[in-house]
């Protein structure tokens, strides 16, 4: 193999690769970018088995070849290299990289051990990169990360050519967004995805001008493509909860709070709930207190208005999801529904499009 490429653009493509290179398996390869050259093009691949990230960008190629490096190694030495473009050269079982008089040579691994990849064509569909990049980060944070419950560990999405839904929960919180979309799919899909690979999506994405995003639904793994960059997932069996059974269909009491100084509150007195101190939300008309304490830390109480008539509730939430749920809402004002100090709540926005349900804490006597 022998290619030129520009140094920027094999540095960005190469971080996008990354993405998929395994940090935790003792199988060396998977540690590894693949890194394939023809046809004026560098082809990058990595996975860890569970997620695959692929993608392409333009070279000047004059021999033709595979090579699979360590990729976090090569990403480092093309990003301190101080010259504009890279030459990438394999030279008896090493890969030589030179740039601006630098000369560096990297181990590699045997090419035929990487694993091989499913394909990316197959039935797709299109959707609108926004509608998925807001839908993920209104969910993904609720998904678990025990390993030993798969399902909760991915999030549900159901998509439909006029909604696309998706549904995580960790068995503590739950998350539901409704996001309106216009798609050319046929059918509706409904398909469990891994949360991390959700996020992978949204980042990449997020640093894409594409418009939209390129689906397909596969046996066993769903892909996504963004511009000249593939990500493929396995797909998660089981049974995910039904989340409409698990929402109450009504509230006892209602509260409508100002989202940013919320948030802000709970940011500040969460501080003071260690050792997994719940926070403390007093109810009354007008006003809400929130509250923490740490036993030989100290204690924490916030005060802000907001709007509440009934009678007074005091209940428990663990800090950290309280806050992921208000974060989790884009709107100037929320709507926080109670039953009793002991039923879970419901976070809503102002269009209702997001749910967000967290399980009380048992507040000491």
């Amino acid at each position: 193999m022998d290619a030129t490429v520009e140094r920027e653009a094999l540095l960005r493509h190469l971080q996008v690769a990354g993405r998929g290179v395994s940090t935790r398996s003792s199988i060396q390869v998977l540690a590894g970018v693949r890194i394939a050259a023809h046809d004026g093009e560098l082809h990058l691949a990595a996975t860890d088995m569970e997620l695959s990230v692929r993608t392409r960008l333009a070279a000047q190629v004059s021999t033709d070849g595979v090579v699979v490096v360590p990729g976090k190694k090569l990403g480092e030495i093309v990003r301190h290299l101080g010259g504009e473009s890279v030459s990438l050269r394999l030279a008896e079982g090493l890969l030589v990289i030179e740039s601006d008089g630098a000369r560096y040579e990297l181990n590699t691994f045997d090419a035929d051990d990487f694993p091989q990849l499913p394909p990316t064509g197959g039935s797709l569909f299109s959707l609108d990169r926004d509608a998925l990049l807001g839908t993920v980060q209104s969910v993904s944070r609720a998904a678990s990360s025990d390993e030993s419950r798969p399902v909760l560990t991915g999030v549900k999405v159901q998509v439909s050519a006029e909604k696309l839904t998706m549904v995580a929960t960790d068995s503590y919180r739950l998350s539901v967004c409704d996001t309106a979309i216009s798609t050319d799919l046929a059918e509706p899909v409904e398909v469990i995805v891994p949360a991390r690979a959700l996020e992978e999506v949204a980042r990449i994405a997020d640093a894409s001008a594409a418009a939209s995003i390129a689906i397909g639904v596969e046996a066993g793994q769903i892909l996504f493509g963004i511009d000249e960059t593939w990500v493929t997932a396995r797909r998660i069996e089981g049974q995910f909860p039904n989340h409409l059974q698990l929402i109450p269909q009504s509230f006892e009491h209602e509260a409508t709070i100002d989202r940013a100084e919320f948030y802000e509150v709970v940011g500040r007195t969460r501080l003071m709930a260690e050792r997994n101190s719940p926070l403390r939300l007093h109810f009354t008309t007008g006003q809400l207190t929130v509250s923490a304490s740490t036993q030989d830390i100290g204690a924490a109480e916030e005060s802000l208005p907001i709007r509440y008539e009934g009678e007074e509730l005091t209940i428990g939430f663990n800090a950290d999801y309280l806050r992921d749920g208000i974060g989790s809402i884009s709107d100037d004002t929320l709507t926080l529904q109670l039953i009793s100090p002991l039923r879970p709540g419901l976070l809503s926005g102002e269009d209702g499009a997001l749910l967000y349900l967290i399980m009380p804490v048992r507040l000491p006597e």
